[in-house]
């Protein structure tokens, strides 16, 4: 079951609202995401291990991964997406399964089951496609403590990986060519890890809640500075909320390390490539054409004035279409004020004009009135005696240990962003239904 990573016609349908009855069919929501971003190695890593000798040529060659992602809820029946979007070439998956992690690479008794692909075990994926598993029992009863385990064999050399940088979740490698170990329990054929997501996209679970929280946005979003293996970024940290004030919303993270808004790329020397495809490009596939997103929540743009030298209206206009856009679908959007960065030593990042554009876009996320709410996120982590910086109790880096960039907020900071969204205006916002 192949599809184009460009857009599709779809049909239009009206999603029912959040509040669903007993007698609702179930169908499709998203469990969890990974913005695929590039090909390894492009792209920003945190803690991540050298993966010289366990991918050589930047591959995967005869070998298996075991990646382990947290799902947004529980759930029986669970569709995988596997990803080629920025291959060269075919690649080919033997054998793939899916499994409740127990600890480290290994799997809980009896849970591990293996997926088909229309039917069929292997499957080829084509260089530019992703592929999607038809639905595999899985029994996950507590979300908040079980982890998914995924593991692929990649059948001969795949070429360049599609993957996501910065998972911040330990996942597990055998070395090349030790051949297929989908099927195992134990994780003895499994001495490496990556804290990167590789091949993988998308995890669906069969439900009757299917409204689903889009948190889009760049580094800060993707968790930079929070904690490996914590489930603390403030995308983690809402979804916890939303549980506890006894919410069907479910949360899924769409965001890429280094992103921006608009197409401008890095300044001279920077990465451009390493920082995926602006969100301008990639809103179709990780915001509208998502199964049951009713609510985007927008945090980008400092990458655009820090790392491409853009304008305060150059990031406004591409705000207005990415709004334009979402509304067209029917899906609401709540604009996050960009926290500060003075101090950051790196690019244009910590310098009195990229403060000054950050307060302009700010002003227009507060004050324009065409974002149908406002996360104040720059309110709760600045520092309100060095205006222009984070909090100092913000500032410290929780990923890998010492000291902060000045740009990215720690676990605290997450917390306290994830508190600056109002969750009933989500649930309101949410009721309105979205068209397909």
């Amino acid at each position: 079951m192949l599809r184009r990573t460009a857009i599709a016609s779809i049909a239009l349908v009206l999603l029912t609202p959040v509040a669903a009855s007993a007698h609702q069919p179930r169908s499709w929501a998203g469990a969890w995401t990974a913005s695929a971003q590039g090909a390894y190695p492009d792209g920003y890593a945190v803690g991540q291990p050298d993966l010289t000798t366990v991918l050589p040529g930047n591959q995967a060659e005869n070998q298996t991964l075991r990646l382990i992602v947290a799902p947004n809820s529980a759930g029986t029946s669970w569709r995988v997406r596997l990803t080629n979007e920025y291959g060269t070439k075919p690649v080919t998956f033997r054998n793939a399964y899916a499994g409740l992690q127990s600890s480290g690479a290994n799997l809980a008794p009896g849970t591990n089951r293996p997926l088909s692909f229309d039917g069929r075990r292997s499957v080829t994926v084509p260089a530019g496609r992703t592929v999607l598993s038809d639905p595999v029992a899985v029994r996950v009863t507590d979300a908040r403590a079980q982890r998914l385990a995924v593991s692929v064999h990649v059948a001969g050399a795949s070429g360049p990986m599609t993957w996501h940088a910065a998972s911040f979740t330990t996942s597990y490698l055998t070395g090349p060519n030790a051949g297929d170990h989908t099927a195992d329990v134990a994780d003895l054929a499994f001495p490496y890890t990556t804290t990167s997501w590789f091949f993988l996209s998308e995890v669906l679970v069969q439900s009757r809640d299917t409204a689903t929280v889009v948190a889009f946005g760049d580094s800060i979003t993707d968790g930079f500075f929070s904690t490996i293996n914590g489930s603390d970024r403030w995308p983690d940290v809402l979804q916890r909320r939303l549980e506890l004030a006894h919410s069907d919303l479910r949360v899924v993270t769409e965001a890429i390390g280094g992103n921006m808004v608009t197409r401008i790329g890095r300044t001279p020397g920077g990465c451009t490539p390493c920082d995926g495809p602006p969100a301008l490009d990639r809103l179709d596939r990780d915001v509208i054409n998502r199964p049951g997103a009713r609510v985007m929540i927008l945090l980008e743009g400092i990458n655009d004035l820090g790392g491409g030298g853009a304008t305060a209206d150059q990031v406004i206009a591409g705000y207005k279409e990415i709004i334009q856009r979402v509304h067209a679908r029917g899906i609401k959007i709540v604009g996050a004020t960009l926290t500060p960065s003075a101090g950051t030593e790196f690019g244009l990042y910590g310098t009195p004009e990229t403060d000054a554009e950050r307060r302009a876009v700010n002003n227009f996320i507060r004050t324009s009135g065409q974002f149908d709410g406002v996360a104040d996120f720059a309110a709760v982590t600045e520092d309100p005696a060095r205006p222009g910086h984070l909090l100092p109790a913000y500032d410290t880096n929780s990923s890998v240990g010492g000291p902060g960039d000045h740009l990215h907020p720690n676990r605290a900071g997450f917390l306290a962003m994830a508190g600056a969204i109002d969750v009933a205006q989500l649930e309101r916002l949410a009721r309105v239904p979205a068209l397909r």
